[in-house]
């Protein structure tokens, strides 16, 4: 069991299930929520991850759905008076259904090869100007809007007549009604940053079909009930709602940053990093599109002006390999390690385009060290220290221009989601950021995903600030003071790494 029990207990709390899709794992977490607290318990994991057919990288979203189902159908055996459910996931990747409701093939994972040239092709023939100032959002190779480029022309495309990003998907299967929920919409790269609605002059110019792009809602409207057959899947004879939150899972975790003032940034830190702050408006200055930092949508109308960090996929992936090779498996050990490692021995620019797919990613670290004169790391320890060095300094630099772009002054960072539970990446953050980092909570996603489905039920009141003081006041969290003596190590090593320290 995780997060805080009520002082009022379960008989006296409202239940609803956060459904929250990871790149590696999926996960249904009951929350049981009061006035007072809420408690958080995981009924069902599964592990999630591409699937290569012939040449292309696929999601296996059938499975996904599945395991959705197995979930609901724990949470309902725990609490038979559910009250609503609610999905969250990774952004960009999307599925495409015909006229009848059918998926149009299995939905591609953003790390396939297909958008390869793509965004480029597309910001010369529109300009990243334009986009910027229509969007908002920063150029990543996988955003929907080159995705989706990729596909014209295709079969698939043509038969297509509804685009649904991935938790939008599964709340059409679970109730029939289909719509975009405006947090994930916003990762697209279609949606207009001003307004929040699908940029018609942008997807016309693009040529893509503007059939595609369907109603929008936002964080805490309905979706639609179980359909029947869904409810018998379940195991319930009652009618469940299906409740829209922040469905992008970055925003549900921003959503659940127990934050006790607007002078923060935050780290939603998991196999990405995203690093930002939360601001009234957009930034869409030529400064900022230079940085290529991204404005999306958040709860409440907000906007989470941030950077993409590569994330502790380096890690993740490293470890994939080792264990593959027998030379490491037990992640405890190798953090213990690599803490004892050198500090700062060699580092790397995390957001090495070369870093972005599958494969030897130990392989290609001591490339990259190799070909900027850093020392190559001997041995799984040395390399982690390097990925966990490299990563706090892309913090740090992440989260200086997230400053000076915005005029947002941050007096403490926040670190959520499961890099939370990497006590050395949070302290080496806390070093190269010179700021103090609060960790916590870990299941920073599901509380706000939960906590956006009581408000809309009623059971709680108020807006983002009233939703953190109260994961305040029944959380836990640890922080991490900024060791003395270090900045100047961490210049240099934003120079030898090809970094813009700030």
């Amino acid at each position: 069991m995780t997060g805080s029990t009520s002082p009022t207990g379960p008989a006296d709390s409202t239940a609803v299930a956060a459904v929250d899709l990871g790149a590696a794992s999926g996960r249904v977490m009951l929350a049981e929520v009061a006035p007072d607290g809420v408690t958080l318990t995981e009924v069902h994991r599964f592990d999630n991850g591409p699937v290569r057919l012939l040449d292309t990288l696929h999601w296996d979203v059938p499975r996904l759905y599945a395991e959705t189902l197995t979930g609901l159908r724990a949470a309902l055996h725990r609490r038979p008076d559910l009250a609503s459910v609610g999905i969250d996931s990774w952004a960009v990747d999307y599925g495409l259904l015909d006229a009848t409701g059918a998926l149009v093939g299995n939905p591609v994972h953003y790390r396939d090869r297909r958008t390869d040239g793509v965004q480029e092709s597309v910001v010369a023939a529109l300009g990243a100007d334009y986009l910027y100032r229509t969007t908002g959002l920063q150029l990543l190779p996988f955003n929907t809007l080159f995705q989706l480029t990729a596909e014209l022309g295709t079969p698939a495309l043509d038969r297509a007549q509804t685009m649904l990003l991935i938790p939008d998907l599964l709340g059409y299967w679970l109730t029939g009604v289909a719509g975009s929920e405006v947090t994930n919409a916003s990762t697209t790269q279609l949606l207009d940053v001003r307004t929040r609605e699908w940029s018609t002059d942008l997807i016309a110019r693009t040529a893509l079909p503007a059939r595609l792009f369907g109603p929008l809602r936002r964080p805490g409207d309905p979706v639609g009930e179980l359909r029947p057959e869904v409810r018998e899947a379940v195991g319930t004879d009652r009618p469940v709602p299906v409740t829209a939150v922040g469905s992008h899972d970055t925003a549900s975790a921003v959503a659940a940053v127990p934050a006790e003032h607007d002078r923060f940034g935050y780290i939603s830190c998991g196999t990405w990093s995203l690093v930002g702050v939360e601001l009234p408006a957009p930034v869409l200055t030529e400064a900022s599109r230079a940085a290529n930092f991204t404005n999306e949508a958040g709860v409440d109308g907000t906007v989470r002006y941030l950077r993409n960090v590569m994330g502790l996929w380096l890690l993740q992936e490293s470890l994939r390999v080792w264990r593959s090779q027998g030379l490491a498996d037990d992640l405890t050990a190798l953090l213990a390690a690599a803490a004892r490692a050198p500090s700062l021995a060699a580092v790397v620019d995390p957001d090495d385009p070369v870093f972005l797919p599958p494969g030897d990613m130990p392989a290609r670290i001591a490339q990259a060290c190799a070909r900027r004169g850093e020392p190559v790391p001997e041995g799984p320890a040395a390399l982690t220290r390097c990925i966990l060095d490299s990563l706090a300094l892309a913090h740090r630099v992440a989260v200086r221009q997230a400053q000076r772009l915005s005029g947002r002054n941050v007096d403490v960072l926040h670190v959520v989601g499961g890099g939370a539970r990497n006590e050395l990446l949070c302290q080496l953050t806390a070093d190269a950021c010179g700021l103090p980092v609060v960790a916590g909570p870990v299941e920073a996603t599901a509380l706000g995903n939960a906590l956006v489905q009581a408000r809309a039920l009623g059971v709680l009141d108020g807006g983002l600030t009233e939703l953190r003081a109260l994961l305040r006041r029944t959380g836990s969290t640890r922080t991490y003071r900024p060791r003395a003596g270090g900045e100047a190590a961490w210049r240099a090593a934003a120079q030898r790494a090809g970094l813009a320290d700030g």
